[in-house]
């Protein structure tokens, strides 16, 4: 039950008909990260690269890259974890129904992580950093990077695999101002569990001892990933969900993974050096910033190894469906965590952070007109909840308005929401507060600003779906496309600076007052290229939400403020154009493009894969 390593799980794979392996050496630099994104999006087989340019070692993109695998190396184990899910949102569901729920005491015993006892597969051989395969994913990333790391620390006032940390933080190898081979960049953003042991070790005027373990069984990895709540080690659930416990071994002082392919060892203190560019999940580069750095003490490999790898970027990407294992997962539980809550969905084509969608009930006052009340209790807990912490359109809605709608429809979600929601009065701003690392649509490195869009009710309006005939705008206007019902797009002139852009898009909105316009489109958004927006639902999702901030970007047609509320009576507006000081998005190498083409023609290694 479960895999021993990673290339049990190849192994597995391969036989399975989810595995091609490639046996032409392939580049690292941009050529693999390249095929990675077209295997995937051609939803593809997993990837073995026999030889790596430069590097000893094999590689292996792509496992989670389609979830009917990512069910399938979870075979055995799923349904258990979802078991467990199911009594920790409902404990009195054992008394009910016991036989359901038997053998998981058993899962748990099995999964305590426990020492190597015969030796530990990973302390078979030393390398160096230089000799891992450098992968490089997008032209102007600072270097290669590390993109499947399980970043282990444990509290330094208890130290104890039970009292660790696993998370997937990004991990440079190398470029920048890092000395080769002894110093390599971590960067980790706010909200994560590391930064608590590391602040712990610093008041103790200690440095923090790092192990990062690539490879091993999949259950490690998606562990590095999953949102588990505080006391639960994730060393723990990457036991449950792989069926065999999770082992380690001390050496030096530090803590390895037994069954890792590759452990990179290390102390981090308060240096830190700029790290970056790397193209990240929002479709953009995260810029060069300082960041942590880990002094290199050894870098351990167990035999055979192999290096596993996947490519951030725009989404959807592989790590798609480590968002939609995680909900599988945790679907039972979330609910139960806040009350009144019961479903929220952070949209990966938003870039995951900037847009999360919410059902909540509205009960507080049955007997009158329903309006947002409970629900937006419901934003607040919300917005301190976990990583949901990091939205920046949260848009909510009441479940007794429609109780079959699926949060994952995002179409239907948005038709509901524009139906009914009061521009006056359903808009809440939180200004100059903290925003997620890597978005830059923000007012600095970590700021920026929230709204909770929160709409209940009856239908207050029909939504259209054409243009209305004649439709007129101001100069420089031009090209409207209709994304969405409800929903229009316009091409607006390029933004120049703030004040400018606030100055044009206060002009729109008086022209559209007395103007006069359709009450089906309540809202507008001001791009730079409208049929690129208009397009396909993904292009207006990432377009608007990764490209505006709550508080610089939102107007509204004949706008207010009262006793310290905005609001508009006529459409909202929402300035999605590109600004200066936005992260660039991330474009191909042409000619890795051409060179990738070339591998797909008859006779060639991926030829009928992409």
């Amino acid at each position: 039950m479960g895999y021993n390593n990673l290339k049990s799980c190849v192994l597995d794979l391969e036989r399975n008909g989810h595995l091609v392996r490639v046996q032409e050496e392939m580049d690292p630099h941009l050529e693999m990260a390249e095929i990675q994104r077209r295997v995937y999006e051609a939803q593809g087989p997993a990837i073995y690269f026999e030889r790596v340019k430069g590097s000893p070692f094999p590689a292996v993109c792509n496992l989670f890259g389609t979830m009917e695998r990512s069910r399938f190396m979870f075979r055995d184990t799923l349904r258990a974890m979802q078991k467990i899910m199911e009594l920790k949102a409902d404990p009195s569901a054992l008394m009910k129904k016991p036989f359901a729920y038997l053998g998981l005491p058993w899962v748990g015993v099995q999964a305590l992580p426990r020492k190597a006892r015969l030796g530990a597969p990973i302390l078979y051989g030393k390398t160096t950093i230089s000799a891992l395969p450098q992968i490089k994913s997008w032209p102007d990333d600072g270097g290669p990077f590390i993109t499947l790391p399980q970043v282990y620390t444990e509290h330094p006032n208890s130290p104890s695999p039970m009292q660790s940390n696993v998370g997937m933080y990004r991990i440079q190898l190398g470029g920048n101002k890092y000395v080769a081979d002894q110093q390599i960049g971590m960067h980790y953003q706010i909200h994560r569990g590391i930064g608590v042991h590391h602040h712990a070790a610093l008041e103790k005027s200690e440095d923090l001892r790092v192990s990062i373990f690539v490879g091993g069984p999949p259950s490690h990895t998606f562990g590095a990933v999953m949102p588990l709540p505080e006391g639960l080690a994730e060393v723990m659930f990457m036991g449950m969900l792989g069926g065999k416990a999770w082992r380690y071994v001390q050496q030096n002082g530090h803590t390895l993974s037994a069954d890792a392919d590759f452990c990179i060892v290390g102390k981090v203190s308060h240096t830190t050096l700029p790290e970056g560019p790397f193209g990240d999940h929002l479709g953009y580069y995260s810029l060069a910033h300082d960041f942590p750095v880990l002094e290199v003490e050894a870098v351990y490999h167990r035999k055979d190894a192999i290096w596993p790898f996947t490519v951030v970027g725009r989404p959807p990407q592989e790590d798609t469906s480590f968002g939609q294992l995680i909900h599988e997962i945790t679907e039972p539980v979330v609910p139960s965590e806040i009350a009144g809550l019961h479903a929220m969905h952070a949209v990966d084509a938003a870039g995951v952070h900037p847009l999360l969608l919410a059902i909540g009930s509205e009960r507080y006052v049955p007997y009158g007109e329903r309006k947002p009340q409970e629900i937006l209790t419901i934003a607040n807990a919300i917005l301190g909840f976990s990583q949901a912490s990091l939205a920046k359109y949260l848009m909510i809605i009441a479940k007794e308005d429609n109780p079959q709608l699926d949060i994952h429809h995002i179409d239907v979600f948005m038709a509901h929401l524009l139906e009914r929601v009061d521009w006056t009065r359903d808009l809440h701003f939180q200004t100059r507060t903290t925003m997620d690392t890597l978005d830059y649509s923000g007012s600095g490195f970590n700021e920026g600003s929230k709204v909770v869009i929160a709409a209940a009710g009856t239908k207050r309006r029909d939504l259209a779906s054409e243009l209305p005939r004649e439709m007129k705008l101001p100069q420089g206007f031009s090209n409207p496309s209709v994304c969405l019902p409800g929903i229009i797009a316009v091409q607006a002139p390029r933004f120049s600076d703030r004040k400018v852009a606030e100055d044009q898009a206060n002009a729109f909105c008086r022209y559209l007052k007395e103007a006069g316009f359709a009450n089906g489109y309540p809202l507008l958004i001001l791009v730079d290229d409208a049929e690129f927006a208009a397009a396909k639902l993904n292009n207006f999702l990432w377009t608007t939400f990764t490209r505006s901030n709550p508080s610089h970007d939102i107007y509204g047609v004949d706008s207010f403020t009262e006793y310290k509320h905005w609001g508009c009576h006529g459409p909202l507006v929402i300035d999605a154009r590109i600004k200066p000081h936005h992260a660039p998005p991330l474009v191909e190498d042409a000619k890795v493009t051409a060179r990738v083409d070339q591998l797909a023609v008859k006779g060639r290694p991926l030829h009928g894969i992409i």
